[in-house]
């Protein structure tokens, strides 16, 4: 009983072994190459996945995901003969599971060497400064080179990035002093760009301020010429006006001298009035007719004249 015992236990564990190593799960992402007997027999996908014990047996299981990897820096010596150290970043990914089981050994050493040696070649035919100013461009030449090359591993290089670069020390102390006298000149330049802009804006405002001085001055002769001439107008028309209105008042004058019909005795009256006149004058002699009633009959003449030339008017 104890023999039997023993035997169906160990039959059981045998079965639930056997079991347990027929089934295997392969996660997201990821892909098992499976053997049979030694040779490829077939691709296991995500999930749960049958195989017979002893007979199939899973090569490798291989991530599809992208990889990241950060090969240390490598010498590189450019085509002046400038020895730098750089470093590189490689992104890629496994696109046939098969071929990077089956045609490369060691896959990522494998695109460790080939970096190097591809970098190496880029860079050789790049002299100092274009290899400092130009990474986009070695990028590029290295990515499609390694994506060329491991397309045969089952391989897609995405992406490759110069991490560093670092040139000798004497040649980063010459760079920097050479940096410098650059940012020197251009701090110079700009002064002087700034003081010869400053100087002409101040010879423009002072160009400026003449001409609207002299326009101010002319302005303003202008303006005063214009006023003298318009005082010289009003003065003449206001003299003119007068003439007219003494004129008028004469004329008037007449008028009603002759409407009020003046005798002999007013028009008498009148020309010792004119003589008053004539003595308070500026003149050294004074003739006075010996006959008032002679000078009533000239005045009489002269109304007769006065009235005559008012009838003219008057027509």
């Amino acid at each position: 009983m104890g023999g039997n015992f023993v035997a169906e236990l160990f039959l059981v564990v045998l079965v639930v072994f056997i079991g347990f190593s027929s089934i295997r799960i392969i996660r997201q992402a990821s892909v098992g190459v499976v053997e049979r007997l030694g040779k490829f027999y077939k691709m296991a996908e995500q999930g749960v996945n049958i195989i017979i014990p002893f007979i199939d047996k899973f090569r490798s299981i291989v991530d599809l995901r992208e990889q990241v990897v950060d090969f240390p820096p490598q010498p590189v010596i450019t085509k002046d003969n400038v020895t730098m150290m750089i470093d590189t970043v490689v992104y890629y990914q496994v696109t046939d599971a098969f071929k990077y089981s089956y045609e490369i050994a060691s896959p990522r050493m494998a695109i460790e060497n080939l970096t190097a040696t591809t970098l190496r070649n880029i860079v050789g035919d790049l002299e100092l400064d274009q290899t400092l100013t130009s990474r986009d461009i070695v990028n590029t030449k290295l990515r499609v080179i390694l994506d060329e090359a491991t397309d045969k591993w089952g391989i897609k290089v995405n992406r490759v990035e110069l991490k560093n670069i670092l040139p000798p020390q004497d040649i980063q102390t010459a760079m920097e002093k050479q940096m410098r006298a650059e940012r020197e000149k251009r701090e110079a330049v700009l002064r002087a760009e700034g003081q010869k802009t400053a100087a002409i804006l101040e010879a423009e405002g002072m160009k400026q301020s003449a001409i609207l001085n002299a326009e101010a001055v002319k302005e303003a002769a202008i303006r005063q010429a214009e006023g003298h001439r318009q005082a010289k107008i009003l003065n003449a028309e206001g003299e003119a006006q007068a003439i007219l209105e003494v004129q008028k008042a004469f004329a008037d004058s007449l008028v009603m001298l002759r409407e009020a019909s003046p005798n002999d005795k007013v028009l008498a009256l009148k020309s010792l009035e004119a003589i008053k006149e004539v003595g308070n004058g500026q003149a050294t002699k004074l003739f006075i007719p010996s006959d008032l009633a002679g000078l009533g009959g000239v005045f009489a003449s002269l109304k007769e004249i006065m009235n005559i030339e008012i009838e003219t008017k008057k027509e």
